[in-house]
């Protein structure tokens, strides 16, 4: 169990291995969630973040057909030059 002081100003700094569990780095946000229960969780919002768009685009790639590198890469040339390879 960890425990923080909150400070005059609202500031409280957090435990070394609780900086290190949630991968924070100066400047990241961290994410406040209040659960029905009562208990709120701390979360670093960058890596929220990124789960939450990776979750958003599950699947999205076999629907369109990338199976490999190569598939992507084609996809991007057709965006960037219109119809075919260039």
């Amino acid at each position: 169990m960890n425990l923080a002081k909150v400070s005059s100003a609202r500031q409280i700094t957090v435990p070394m291995d609780i900086y290190k569990f949630l991968g924070l780095r100066p400047g990241d946000k961290l994410l406040f969630t209040e659960k029905k229960n009562g208990e709120v969780s701390i979360r670093n919002a960058s890596t929220t973040a990124i789960f939450n768009a990776q979750k958003s685009f599950r699947g999205i790639a076999e629907k369109n057909g990338l199976e490999n590198d190569e598939s992507i890469m084609q996809m991007v040339r057709e965006v960037r030059y219109g119809e075919g390879e260039k």
